[in-house]
């Protein structure tokens, strides 16, 4: 039987899997991420922060329930943003909201309400696609490993008392 801390330990090294990838496809194929992608990488750094602290805590019951909420709140943000990503990608070219400026200049300029705000607004930019495979763009595809991260913390919140901690 596995014990509570392999399960953190899978969650933390798909999280590094996940931003190992998205730094690849920034760095190395050249794709600059938009304000939308970075904060899906939020979630999948927080998923792997609560991931690796849960590993090196082994908690009791307690203490898995409240990696649990964390994990599955961490999971749920990538499911809002990928979500609201992939209905900016599928929106007719007349209603995409118009690029402004840079996350890097909100984030100087703005408070971080305002930027969040900003964000969630989309603009030309999140629209883009500029990477598919077998047909799918980036956020179609984070979209659904992050509902299947949202799904295992709930798993692992309701299996928590099963777990051991050995």
């Amino acid at each position: 039987m596995m014990t509570i801390r392999y399960h953190y330990l899978i969650l933390f090294l798909f999280s590094l899997a996940m931003m190992g990838a998205a730094l690849y496809f920034q760095h190395i194929q050249g794709l600059e991420p938009c304000p939308l992608c970075i904060f899906q990488r939020f979630a999948v750094i927080g998923i792997g922060l609560v991931a690796l602290a849960g590993f090196i805590h082994n908690p009791r019951l307690i203490g898995q329930r409240i990696y649990g909420v964390l994990l599955f709140l961490s999971a749920l943000w990538g499911v809002v943003v990928a979500g609201r990503h992939v209905w900016l990608q599928h929106l007719p070219k007349d209603q995409v909201p118009a690029c402004g400026p840079g996350l890097d200049y909100w984030l100087e300029t703005l408070p971080l309400s305002s930027v969040i705000n900003n964000v969630f607004k989309g603009s030309g930019e999140c629209a883009e696609v500029d990477w598919r495979f077998m047909g799918f763009s980036m956020p179609e595809l984070t979209l659904p490993l992050f509902i299947l991260l949202a799904t295992y913390a709930i798993w692992l919140f309701f299996k928590a008392k099963n777990l051991s901690t050995d």
